[in-house]
């Protein structure tokens, strides 16, 4: 979950709203985020 605090957003877990990264843009943020799912979701 991606939220905007201030001037950056803000990766957030979605059940326990751990901060997972801090990000200047929202294009760097979603890149971030598709890593983080990809590596979850990685088998093997």
């Amino acid at each position: 979950m991606i939220r905007k605090r201030g001037s950056q957003y803000v990766i957030l877990s979605k059940t326990k709203r751990k901060v997972l990264g801090t990000f200047r843009t929202k294009k760097e943020a979603l890149k971030r985020l598709r890593q983080i799912e990809f590596f979850k979701h990685a088998k093997g």
